[in-house]
């Protein structure tokens, strides 16, 4: 007896399933990758081979579809009943959904550019002037061993009293699952030159950290959490629904 073949539908949405698994694989390998080398060595890795940036943009998409919301869309928000004469750079932008959901001028960066808007480059050194923006943004990408020399870029570009906004995955600020301790993180953002106004953990998903930018703390030791931001890679599989 000849059985009938399976419908094509079935065994496409078989393959779907394979690709889907292959490609959250990629993007836990290189998700681990990123969040133990530096921002010079990650930039280096992508420029070797651009393709892994698409991998890994292409399964943090996929991560991101199932959170029942973004953390870029409470920022988009947030600029929205703000200023849109305010300047933004968005450090980490990814498909720079930012700049293209606001009225505001933005500055899109990230390590690898498939976009005219977005200029590639390591995040400790991006090319804007001191005191040249009003908002300075990491949205889930304040990844790598040398993430305080990013946050010290931030402060370098910002205007005075300029807003540093920060959205990270809530595990990465759980000092019971060896994430960062929250209150010890804020203390060494506020040592570099800034005021915590707000930490929102009101989400299931992600944490909001709001800090204003005061007066420069150069010279000054800065104690970093030891584990959990550099240690800790986003576990984005653990939020699957």
């Amino acid at each position: 007896m000849i059985h009938p073949s399976l419908p094509s539908s079935s065994s496409s949405s078989f393959l779907d399933k394979v690709r889907a698994r292959l490609a959250g694989g990629h993007f836990r390998m290189i998700n681990e990758k990123l969040y133990t080398c530096t921002g010079k060595e990650a930039l280096d890795y992508f420029n070797e081979d651009p393709e892994l940036f698409n991998m890994y943009h292409t399964g943090y998409q996929e991560q991101m579809s199932h959170w029942p919301e973004q953390p870029v869309n409470t920022i988009i928000k947030w600029l929205k009943d703000r200023s849109s004469s305010l300047i933004v750079a968005d450090f980490g932008c990814g498909d720079a959904r930012l700049a293209k959901n606001v009225k505001n001028k933005v500055f899109s960066f990230d390590l690898v550019s498939n976009d005219p808007s977005v200029i590639a480059c390591d995040m400790s050194n991006v090319p804007l002037d001191s005191s040249s923006v009003d908002v300075a943004v990491f949205c889930l990408s304040l990844m790598g061993t040398n993430y305080a020399s990013y946050l010290q870029e931030a402060y370098k570009v910002l205007n005075p009293s300029g807003w540093l906004l920060i959205a990270e995955v809530k595990s990465r600020f759980d000092p019971k699952n060896g994430g960062a301790d929250p209150n010890q993180f804020t203390r060494a953002v506020c040592e570099m030159g800034f005021t915590s106004e707000l930490k929102d953990f009101s989400n299931k998903m992600f944490v909001l950290l709001y800090f204003k930018k005061k007066k420069s703390s150069e010279g000054r030791e800065i104690e970093w959490p030891s584990s959990s931001l550099v240690q800790t890679p986003l576990t984005f599989t653990n939020y699957k629904f």
